[in-house]
């Protein structure tokens, strides 16, 4: 009777699970809403520094930044603790004028070519936004989660470039509509980062369509990289279209400067490795890509997403294992 019981009100709760949880996410979302709708009452300086320094205060205190601790001591295991957590307050300084910029991109991105100190935002590589334009062919540009790579493909538009960019939207569905729905009338096109993403980016590669990609996150069936030192997996979907399509690789980032400005740096062209066959070396175009990364952030550490699971030992423990196995020599 008991099982017959639960097998009835199975749906029955399943169903009050799901409302329980839209409804949350709808009260978060309107929340979300609320706050920007306030914040758009203000000059755009003085609210992203507001939400600049509340996001230093309310992050330090967050349960995740002890997992931005840790993988701060992992990368940078001769810094001091001091500067480990003047580190993570310059990290969530950042992000804090990152969701706050986000409201004001039409006004903070201000370019004067002529004389790049008059604007918020200076260019370094213009030739190749250019180059990009002018070609024909597919290419590939790939960033990191550093600065503000937001203001991107702004840029990539502003020098009439249409790039198509993998995103991964945000979990909660309501805020999701609504940022998915104002980047894509202001930042291009986007391909949500789910099954099916990799055909829907080679399909516009085959019309000679420009991809944009994040790569700096671990992917559990990735290519293993050394990323700061340590033993990680990369998404090998950027090696593996540049094995395609026989394309360029452009890296590029956003840099934040002082006084509010912001400086876009697209790099040439990387030398991509390949095989004694002639082939594409994936697992080398990975590494060189993520190299690339590295040195952002060491250069700026306070500007990268330290909150992200990058190192996973026991995972890739159990990976050692599972491979070990395979090849018929169990540890």
């Amino acid at each position: 009777m008991t099982d017959r019981f639960l097998s009835l009100m199975e749906p029955f709760i399943r169903k009050s699970y799901v409302l329980v949880r839209n409804t949350k996410d709808w009260l978060v979302a309107q929340f979300f809403f609320g706050l920007i709708g306030l914040l758009k009452l203000l000059p755009a300086d003085r609210a992203i520094h507001f939400v600049s320094e509340a996001a230093v205060g309310l992050g330090m205190r967050y349960p995740r930044t002890r997992l931005a601790r840790e993988n701060l001591k992992l990368a940078f295991p001769d810094k001091p603790d001091d500067e480990i957590e003047e580190i993570l307050r310059g990290m969530w300084r950042n992000l804090g004028a990152l969701a706050a910029e986000y409201i004001y991109l039409d006004q903070i991105f201000d370019i004067d070519e002529e004389d790049q100190s008059k604007g918020r935002v200076e260019i370094t590589g213009a030739e190749h936004f250019h180059r990009l334009k002018d070609s024909g062919k597919p290419a590939v540009c790939f960033t990191g989660h550093t600065g503000n790579w937001e203001i991107l493909p702004i840029a990539s538009a502003y020098y009439g470039l249409d790039i198509t960019a993998l995103f991964r939207p945000p979990n909660n569905k309501y805020i999701a509509q609504r940022v998915l729905s104002a980047r894509t009338t202001a930042m291009g096109h986007l391909v949500p980062s789910k099954a099916g993403a990799s055909w829907a980016l080679a399909q516009v590669m085959d019309d000679g369509g420009k991809v944009g990609m994040l790569v700096d996150q671990f992917f559990k069936k990735g290519s293993e990289i050394t990323f700061l030192g340590r033993r990680t997996l990369a998404n090998p979907l950027l090696a593996k279209l540049v094995r395609q399509y026989d394309c360029d690789v452009y890296p590029a980032r956003c840099v934040r400067l002082p006084g509010a400005r912001f400086r876009i740096e697209i790099e040439p062209p990387l030398a991509i490795p390949r095989l004694d066959n002639g082939n594409v070396d994936t697992q080398r175009l990975t590494q060189d890509v993520n190299d690339v990364v590295e040195h952002w952030v060491t250069e700026y550490p306070e500007q990268w997403l330290w909150l992200h699971k990058r190192w996973r030992p026991n995972f890739m423990a159990k990976r050692d294992e599972r491979l070990a196995e395979k090849a018929g020599n169990p540890r």
